[in-house]
């Protein structure tokens, strides 16, 4: 077993309202978390404050986005400092939905994390394969150019988590099994060997997005290098707390 400390992220998208989110964070608040595991909540941005104020200080926030500059006409987008004023300290960049509903390329997204890290937020940074790209076995070729952008613009990396998110398994309720998660994982981490560090290889958290539930995240966190999840769907859900234990 690794020495990387378990991470585990909520990403609530566009859900909730201050009363169901009220729901979500007495659930959180009062459920027994392990102490070794990181907590993450990613809140939609009109929240973020609410949130802070009301969500247990040892559980972190995030938000879901942020722009690449600090300030300016940019109507609609929200700056590192800015959340970082509504007291939270991550933010996720490079989400497949940003990527691929909303057109971020990488290179977007590459000045979003340096941006956001010279901020001194923490970034949790998303990337991963489409279905037809798997079926057309460049997933490797797909995550490691992903990844080449996002390293190039990582400042700090103490301050950054990966996330492997294969875009076919999100929200339709497919699954990698273990072993594919394990497998590209472990490819990420061979990457990350050859073309940054033997010590951010060693020492980066890659966590595993995709449909991630109460029933698959145990066997799922089993695997070597799998050092937690990006859970959307069910992190709205009490299966939550089941999914932060899943090392436990």
């Amino acid at each position: 077993m690794s020495t990387r400390s378990f991470f585990v992220g909520g990403n609530w998208k566009m859900n909730g309202n201050k009363e169901t989110l009220c729901g979500l964070m007495e659930n959180l608040n009062t459920a027994e978390l392990p102490e070794l595991t990181e907590v993450v909540c990613a809140a939609p941005s009109v929240y973020l404050d609410f949130v802070r104020s009301r969500l247990d200080p040892r559980i972190g926030l995030a938000a879901q986005n942020c722009h690449r500059v600090s300030k300016g006409a940019f109507t609609g987008e929200i700056s590192p400092d800015m959340i970082k004023d509504c007291g939270a300290d991550w933010v996720v960049l490079g989400h497949s939905e940003r990527r691929h509903v909303f057109g971020e390329s990488d290179e977007l997204i590459g000045q979003k994390v340096a941006h956001a890290l010279q901020s001194g937020l923490s970034v949790i940074a998303c990337i991963g394969e489409k279905l037809e790209q798997r079926e057309a076995g460049t997933t490797e070729e797909v995550v490691f150019a992903q990844t080449q952008v996002i390293a190039e613009n990582v400042t700090d990396w103490e301050k950054v988590v990966l996330a492997y998110e294969p875009v076919w398994a999100i929200g339709t309720g497919q699954t990698a099994t273990p072993e594919q998660a394990q497998e590209v994982h472990e490819k990420l981490r061979a990457w990350l060997r050859a073309n940054v560090s033997d010590h951010v290889a060693d020492s980066l958290r890659i966590i595993y997005g995709g449909s991630v539930s109460g029933e698959n995240c145990r066997e799922l966190a089993s695997q070597g290098d799998v050092d937690g999840f990006l859970v959307g769907g069910a992190s709205l859900k009490p299966e939550f707390v089941d999914i932060i234990n899943a090392r436990v």
